[in-house]
């Protein structure tokens, strides 16, 4: 002990405890206060009973002697956060050459255990940048995992713990499955366990205890879980191929006899799995239903994601069932049941396989497809949308072998579909007219006669919707434009336009916001505000909600027909200027209307005519 405690002590100014503690803050040593954080001692005034600290954020920091010794923490030497302070580089090849050593010092330094968070404090901004640390700590945690010597908890904000006694990763995953309530836990762990899963892992006694365990979570699993008891099942599978001695018995329950009991479930099944399982569960099909397989694997067609649909026309292919796959394919097109992703992957994959596809019949069923799907909550379509735009090949190869007369119907449906933008139409149309050039004349009559009614008529539109444009406008012009105007700028500052990409994107970005801006404000010049009140309902006219019952089904229907800019396909609100809003203007209660279908036309008389009385959503 030191002369000047030793005189404090003799001083009664403190107690022989709190000199023992005053020692370990000597000059020079490192601490930590539970508000200021780490510091550094810089000096005593024991005299005028002063203790100054270097804090990180509060430099010559003076502290009364009581209140250090009540407040501060000792940090010794060989702590993580003074050697940070001390030299960092050596923290820094620690971190790339034995990463796990380094969580070993930081969580003995924290008494055991820490946080992921508090181990980012500490390294963060020193050692890394925060990505740089997530990366760092992702492929850390796997050596963690096989060192033994750290509890790594499943959820982020539970402290990671050392422990001394190496416990083998497969002991703690079995732990882990043993003490999960939910199916989902348990198969997480069980697909955790046969990554590192071989015929040594485990003894048979060991096995089969486990296999039981699995059959018991599966069985309690398969009235709420279903897709998770067969995840659990198709894991306990595996890990009984590893022993000759555990083939299956007839008292255990089985991912055939699962998916038997659950037959009308099937899609909300596979809706559960995981993809990476899709093949492992289709490959029963074939033994489960032995007379219907094929039946089975269509119905999942019908609303099957991309993925999925690979995987059963892997089973078709597996059975050499090609051919039925490509008829039941033919026949959902020709009566246009098939959804957007399968129509989606019948387009991507047509390189590969069915190239008899590939032609006019498939861009009419991707249209009606496109135009279903504005009529269904939540479902936009917008894969195939992207698809038919982007892949600039497509257009092309659906339409090179037909005949002038096809694509003239083709064109007419683009046109007349309310499903593509202007742009989007216009794009559309020109990929067209590159390979049926004779067919120029029908789109231009049509643009300049929509040009010339363009011109000649206002549009009526509802408030809401025309302020809506109007900040549509502003954002073009205060924001959009301008950052493109600095986008061009600091491309050509790169050099070499002729090779300079970003120069021309910028380009043609600009010429795209430009003509945006025209036709803005071309249709704000036309715009006339409505609230649609008082309309005429004694005829169909703009601001009427329309009832009516079609002649052959007797199904009803309930149209809307509002402003310009008003339809919204998932409220039967419809555009005055739409197909189905110009059949029925002027018409009256009791007469028949001839609406388009999907499949030709549809006769329907209109039943009632009423005000329109809903909120516009701005």
């Amino acid at each position: 002990m030191t002369e000047e405690l030793t005189q404090c002590i003799n001083a009664g100014k403190i107690s022989s405890t709190d000199a023992a503690k005053l020692e370990a803050l000597s000059p020079g040593e490192y601490c930590k206060h539970r508000s200021w954080g780490f510091g550094r001692v810089r000096e005593w005034r024991l005299l005028t009973d002063q203790i100054i600290i270097d804090f990180s954020e509060k430099k010559n920091h003076p502290m009364q002697l009581q209140y250090v010794i009540e407040t501060l923490i000792p940090i010794p030497a060989d702590h993580i956060l003074a050697r940070l302070a001390n030299d960092p580089s050596i923290i820094v090849q620690e971190a790339k050459k034995d990463p796990v050593e380094l969580i070993r010092m930081i969580l003995k330094n924290h008494g055991g255990s820490a946080r992921v968070d508090d181990i980012a404090e500490i390294l963060v901004p020193t050692i890394f940048d925060a990505a740089g640390f997530k990366k760092w700590f992702e492929a850390t945690k796997k050596k963690l995992k096989i060192d033994g010597h750290f509890d790594i908890p499943s959820k982020k904000n539970l402290p990671i713990k050392l422990q001394e006694v190496k416990v083998e990763p497969h002991h703690r995953i079995l732990e882990q499955f043993q003490t999960s309530r939910h199916p989902k836990e348990q198969v997480v762990a069980l697909d955790a366990l046969l990554k590192i899963f071989d015929a040594t892992t485990l003894g048979l006694e060991e096995v089969q205890i486990l296999i039981r365990h699995i059959d018991d979570a599966a069985y309690r699993a398969e009235r709420l879980h279903i897709a998770k008891a067969l995840e659990l099942l198709l894991a306990r599978n595996e890990i009984a191929s590893f022993h000759k001695e555990l083939a299956p018995s007839l008292s255990q329950p089985s991912v055939g006899a699962f998916l038997e009991s659950t037959l009308k479930k099937l899609h909300d099944i596979f809706t559960e799995l995981p993809s990476s399982k899709y093949r492992r569960i289709l490959k029963y099909f074939p033994d489960v239903f032995p007379q219907t397989w094929q039946d089975q694997a269509q119905q999942l067609l019908r609303n099957a994601e991309p993925r999925l649909i690979s995987e059963i026309f892997y089973l078709f292919k597996e059975h050499h069932s090609e051919k039925n796959f490509a008829a039941i394919l033919a026949k959902m097109i020709q009566e246009r049941s098939a959804s957007s992703d399968l129509l989606s992957w019948i387009c991507e994959e047509r390189k590969k396989a069915f190239p008899e596809f590939i032609n006019s019949e498939l861009l009419s069923a991707i249209i009606s497809s496109l135009e279903r799907d504005m009529h269904v909550e939540g479902k936009k379509g917008n894969r195939l949308q992207e698809l038919l735009f982007n892949d600039r090949e497509l257009i092309a190869d659906l339409l090179l072998s037909a005949h002038d007369d096809i694509a003239r119907n083709i064109i007419r449906k683009i046109m007349m579909s309310p499903v593509f933008s202007d742009l989007d139409r216009r794009s559309l149309l020109a990929r067209i007219l590159k390979i049926h050039p004779k067919l120029q004349s029908i789109v231009t009559g049509h643009q300049e006669k929509e040009n010339s009614a363009a011109r000649d008529e206002n549009l009526i539109v509802s408030w809401k919707s025309l302020e809506r444009r109007k900040n549509e406008y502003e954002n073009l012009i205060n924001k959009l434009i301008p950052q493109n105007t600095k986008d061009i700028s600091i491309a050509r500052s790169y050099g070499d336009l002729r090779e300079n990409f970003e120069f021309k994107s910028a380009k043609e970005q600009q010429t795209v916001l430009l003509r945006q801006k025209g036709e803005l404000e071309l249709l704000l010049n036309k715009a006339r505000g409505t609230n649609f009140e008082n309309p005429d309902t004694s005829l169909v006219s703009i601001g009427t909600v329309v009832s009516l019952r079609d002649q052959d089904t007797q199904e009803a229907e309930v149209y809307s027909i509002l402003g310009a800019w008003d339809g919204a396909p998932e409220k039967r609100w419809v555009s005055y200027q739409a197909v189905i809003g110009q059949a029925l203007l002027g018409r009256a209660k009791g007469d028949v209307v001839i609406l388009p279908a999907e499949k030709g036309n549809r006769s329907m008389i209109i039943e009632e005519i009423l005000p329109f009385t809903e909120e516009i959503e701005a």
